[in-house]
């Protein structure tokens, strides 16, 4: 049986919703070249915001790194975590520093569908009846699914089209959604009475999965000092909306090296252990690999990290710290792994360190 070791913790450290809504339209993107100049100051914008979410969010460096990988990447968020550890007020905080409009959605088994997307009331005007949407809390920039796995996979299924698309269909018509938009979900790990998980398809449609531990001693009392006392720290908006999809512009033009591509691309071929490629861990404990989306989301997020870095390449060591939130949630482990406690994240490593004995 193959030895497994727990992976070492390799992941480094306003635009306001339209009032009336309108059919979906794409617009032509006309914007001249962004300069060396224009990018250093974006890459320094980048940074002033990790540092002032790091004011009111203590000891969670690695997840508020990645929480900005995937939010620059054009990306949801799944956040899993026990309760208490900061994961609303993580994403309050993040909503604020980028100066987007935010909105709290608490699942629960009765929510429905129309509770989230919004619906058509009737309306009296000028003496006959109309129908009006009313938009939901979907219509913000970010939006909080707090406690996604509570409510019932009707209502969690409403979101698949936001997530995706950027749009609302209600009644045939679509609608479109504030820019940029992305879902930001948690859930509880330890608790599964009264819960639906969510469907592989749909986990599918996260672009990272990131797990929220529990902060040390030192940044425990550090915590204490800043919410149990009248030291709140107040943290400033330092990003907008358009500088958000302007940074996103630059990174689709990144260029990738060949061999960093196939590197990655190796990666994710190596999960599934039915193609000859596959390792022995991957056939002994993997049921079903990571679809095409999870080398979407690696090459988005390590085009990212490389510009958070302050490079306009992407590294070996990008594709290595981004498979992990990358991966973990679309791998299908078999009763084997279950059984003797193999963790995704031990076979992404594993799966690492066989591609990397390779080179």
């Amino acid at each position: 049986m193959t030895q497994l070791t727990t992976p070492p913790n390799t992941t480094p450290p306003n635009t306001t919703p339209p009032n009336t809504t309108s059919p979906v339209t794409t617009p032509l993107i006309t914007d001249p070249p962004i300069g060396e100049a224009q990018i250093g100051r974006m890459i320094e914008k980048i940074r002033a915001c990790e540092a002032e979410i790091s004011k009111a969010i203590i000891g969670q460096q690695d997840v508020i790194r990645q929480v900005l990988l995937a939010i620059l990447s054009d990306g949801n968020v799944l956040l899993e975590g026990v309760p208490g550890l900061g994961k609303t007020e993580l994403v309050k905080t993040v909503s604020h520093v980028l100066d987007l409009s935010f909105s709290r959605i608490q699942f629960t088994p009765d929510l429905m569908p129309a509770d989230v997307t919004g619906t058509n009331l009737i309306v009296r005007e000028e003496g006959t009846n109309r129908f009006r949407f009313q938009q939901g809390p979907i219509f913000a920039n970010i939006v909080l699914a707090d406690e996604i796995n509570r409510a019932t996979p009707k209502t969690q299924a409403a979101l698949l089209e936001a997530m995706q698309e950027k749009t609302v269909t209600v009644a045939k018509e679509t609608y479109a959604l504030p820019l940029p938009f992305m879902v930001l979900a948690t859930q509880n790990p330890i608790e599964n009475e009264g819960t639906y998980p969510l469907p592989e398809a749909q986990l599918d449609r996260f672009l990272l999965k990131i797990n929220v531990g529990f902060p040390t001693q030192s940044e425990l009392k550090v915590i204490m000092d800043i919410t149990v006392t009248n030291r709140r720290p107040q943290v400033s908006a330092v990003l907008t909306g358009p500088e958000i999809i302007q940074v996103r512009q630059v990174l689709n033009d990144m260029p990738v090296a060949d061999a960093v591509m196939d590197y990655m691309l190796s990666l994710v071929v190596a999960t599934h252990p039915e193609l000859p490629e596959a390792p022995e861990v991957t056939r002994q404990y993997i049921a079903n690999g990571a679809s095409p989306r999870a080398a979407q989301a690696m090459l988005k997020t390590a085009k990212a990290r490389a510009f958070m870095s302050g490079r306009y390449n992407v590294a070996f060591d990008d594709i290595r710290s981004v498979a992990y939130p990358a991966l973990r949630h679309r791998l299908i482990t078999n009763f084997e792994a279950i059984s003797d406690g193999v963790t995704p994240d031990m076979l992404i490593s594993e799966i690492i360190k066989h591609r990397d004995g390779m080179i």
